[in-house]
């Protein structure tokens, strides 16, 4: 992915919506190959089964995006869940694969987590709300699945 590309993709995260405007969440940018795949088996060691070594939550991305939200706010985990919304669907629009990946909320409640936290400057209230893995996909996107259709009520 360009440099312009993961630009676009970050900035659409900054303008996501926060309640009350407050912008608290943080998102972290790593691009280290080493330090993905340490993210990686540090993440798959939060599944609830046991996992094959060789099995990448990340799946290969070569950019992860860590989003962090301040846990002293009200809507902080809605103010993160909408970032993480936003950095999906700018990466879509740009035509880089992005993949959800959950498990950040028990990486960084941990002493391990606090610990990076405190290396990067940001402080401990902070919690993991999620991470967005980009790339580019090596197989065709699935077709969306088709749509509910109670998924919209019109009510009077």
């Amino acid at each position: 992915m360009s440099d312009e590309e993961l630009k676009t993709i970050l900035e659409a995260g900054t303008y996501a919506p926060t309640g009350r405007g407050a912008q608290s969440p943080k998102i972290v940018v790593i691009q280290n190959p080493e330090t993905i795949k340490e993210f990686s088996a540090w993440n798959r060691s939060y599944f609830p089964n046991e996992m094959p070594e060789d099995m990448d939550p990340f799946y290969g991305g070569k950019t992860l995006l860590i989003v962090l939200a301040n846990s002293e706010l009200p809507t902080y985990v809605e103010d993160g869940v909408s970032v993480l919304s936003v950095l999906v669907n700018a990466s879509h629009a740009v035509g880089v694969a992005s993949c959800w990946v959950h498990r950040a909320r028990d990486e960084f409640s941990s002493k391990k987590g606090k610990a990076l936290l405190k290396e990067w400057g940001i402080p401990e209230s902070y919690e993991g709300i999620g991470h967005v893995v980009l790339g580019y996909a090596d197989t065709e996107a699935p077709e969306p699945q088709p749509r509910k259709e109670d998924y919209i009520h019109y009510v009077d």
